[in-house]
């Protein structure tokens, strides 16, 4: 049975010499696996429409397991994306979280928008890192684990300012109940503030953000040790995306 779907390419794995094995995630159907055969080879005409960010309409054979790509047509390639490393490992770290934080034909158009805009602004110039703050942020939302970000975690008080998050207790903490926590990670009010705007802010509408050094690091602190404490998920893309920043500092 033919199948058309409007989707962006999410995993793209070889296999044998010349199949690929990709996973899309589309609009309107959600994540599907299927079999792109002969895509490796390079006068292809599934070599493209199967590269990794990959955005297009794809037309394939449903099966009860893995699909068989067909055919397929570019909407948007993200050239940008792929000639430069770093927004290639930020963008690899976008779609393997999304991959890992889905289930199979569980559609979800609110994602789909969330993905491929977070892709667009990378390709666009916008700063890689931000971005990637802000898909993380909202990615929790369907990982099921948000964080309190509305008021203290440990008494649920609302407070104007919070000055620490706890990843023990789920959030943020007022100045009140700082020993709740020992190890909590001290965060400035600019921090405190970006979170729930990232958590719930349109990405559609998204400005050039600029933040300081200190603020990255908060946020990018908070952001790993949460999702490490409660996610579950080893990424590869997430270890050489850290790598690579350690060689960019």
């Amino acid at each position: 049975m033919l199948k058309k779907i409007e989707g962006i390419v999410i995993r793209s794995t070889d296999y044998g010499e010349s199949n690929k094995i990709i996973t899309i995630y589309s609009r309107d159907s959600g994540k599907i696996g299927m079999m792109a055969r002969g895509a490796k080879k390079p006068n292809s005409r599934l070599s493209s429409i199967s590269q990794l960010f990959t955005y297009g309409h794809y037309l394939y054979r449903s099966y009860k397991g893995l699909g068989t790509l067909s055919q397929g047509e570019t909407i948007h390639s993200f050239r940008s994306i792929r000639e430069d490393l770093f927004k290639t490992a930020y963008a690899a770290y976008i779609v393997e979280l999304a991959d890992k934080l889905t289930e199979d034909f569980v559609a979800s158009p609110t994602l789909f928008n969330l993905l491929y805009y977070s892709l667009y602004f990378i390709n666009e110039n916008f700063d890689e890192e931000v971005i990637t703050f802000i898909y993380e942020t909202k990615m929790l939302a369907f990982a099921g684990i948000t964080p309190q970000l509305h008021n203290c975690a440990h008494c649920t008080n609302a407070e104007e300012e919070y000055v620490a998050f706890s990843v023990k207790e789920g959030g943020y903490l007022c100045h009140r109940c700082l020993h709740a926590d020992p190890h909590y990670i001290r965060i400035s009010r600019a921090t405190a503030k970006l979170l729930p705007i990232f958590l719930t802010m349109d990405i559609k509408r998204l400005g050039q953000i600029s933040l300081k050094k200190s603020t990255r690091s908060e946020i990018k602190r908070v952001l790993d040790e949460y999702y490490e404490a409660y996610s579950g998920l080893y990424l590869k893309s997430k270890r050489f995306l850290s790598q690579l920043e350690k060689f960019e500092q």
